[in-house]
């Protein structure tokens, strides 16, 4: 059978050179009969050939390649997307822990500022002290001082006093008054 096939086959082929004069419609010299003919013959050829099955079978596996990729496409997509919401986590881990440290470290500086401040007044306070216990000391040792001039100055001008009052006769008394004064409080 496939030998007669390809024998009309080709007959038909040939015969478009055949069919370049005028005539009735179903005849081999009919240009546009021998066309429709020779075409019907390879539509035939190509089914007997199996090439509607090839073709099929080649659009079937197309399109499975092309449902694999769209799979492939959906499950990267999703792992994208899994990807992409677990780094976005991660970020926003990440900004709430740089927050907290902030946080953390704006406490620690205001704590660290108020520990300088209680530091400064304990040593300000320490030095207003300080500087009390100076001029105290400096105010007795003033007064000491003038105490001490005044006593130099009384006894001076009490010297001088007695020197021009007293004689020769009320020193001796004096000083034999002073002696026994002595004496009684030794024994």
């Amino acid at each position: 059978m496939k030998k007669f096939l390809t024998t009309a086959a080709l007959g038909l082929i040939a015969a478009p050179a055949f069919a370049a004069e005028e005539g009735p419609f179903v005849s081999l010299r009919n240009a546009e009969f021998v066309v429709g003919v020779a075409f019907v013959v390879f539509l035939g050829v190509l089914v007997y050939a199996g090439v509607p099955k090839m073709l099929g079978k080649m659009l079937d596996d197309r399109a499975e390649s092309i449902r694999k990729s769209l799979d492939e496409a959906r499950a990267l997509r999703e792992e994208a997307k899994a990807l992409l919401a677990s780094y976005e986590a991660k970020s926003r881990e990440v900004s709430a822990q740089a927050d907290r440290i902030v946080a953390q470290a704006r406490e620690e500086a205001q704590m660290a500022a108020g520990q300088a401040r209680a530091d400064l007044a304990k040593a300000i306070e320490r030095r207003l002290t300080a500087a009390s216990e100076k001029i105290a000391s400096a105010e007795a040792a003033a007064i000491r001082s003038v105490r001490i001039e005044a006593v130099s100055v009384a006894v001076s001008v009490a010297g001088e006093i007695l020197a021009k009052q007293v004689t020769a006769a009320s020193a001796k008394a004096s000083i034999d008054d002073a002696i026994e004064k002595v004496a009684a409080r030794l024994h």
